[in-house]
């Protein structure tokens, strides 16, 4: 297992929908996951300087699902809220890797999100079948900060 604290950490703002809501008028908990998914895709791009359409190319992969997934909810979020997510990889192994997220509101943690996901292509030997594969070195240098300069 590859761990590193000091890893890049990508930050970006989202701003609560009238549809990511439930009828009380808060976010409805599984929409935090997919805007965790979309925070781990802005993380990959910001790593590897691409989309995540041209990193899955590059790297001959079919995508990163989710194998595990958590969440522990602080405090709600509203319609019109502009919320801070900050993500980050935690920990990379061979073939998966885990990412953390914190969702801020008003500048207190809000929901703390995890996932593990794993790096997938085509099976060789049946085209028809996913299996992980090794995670390129390349991808995780791209997301260590040794050596880089960070504003």
């Amino acid at each position: 297992m590859w761990e590193n604290a000091a890893m890049l950490v990508n930050t970006h703002e989202v701003e609560i929908e009238f549809g990511d809501c439930d009828p009380a008028g808060i976010v409805f908990y599984p929409n935090y996951f997919r805007m965790f998914d979309a925070a781990t895709a802005r993380l990959f791009e910001a790593a590897l300087g691409m989309k995540k359409i041209a990193w899955t190319r590059r790297f001959g992969i079919v995508g990163i699902p989710m194998v595990d997934t958590s969440a522990k909810f602080i405090k709600p979020a509203r319609f019109g809220d502009v919320v801070r997510i900050e993500s980050a990889v935690q920990a990379f192994r061979r073939s998966s890797f885990d990412v953390e997220h914190r969702l801020f509101n008003g500048g207190e943690l809000a929901v703390e999100g995890r996932e593990t996901r794993v790096w997938v292509g085509k099976d060789e030997a049946d085209p028809h079948r996913l299996r992980s594969q090794p995670i390129p070195d390349e991808v995780i240098a791209a997301f260590s900060l040794v050596g880089q300069q960070v504003e």
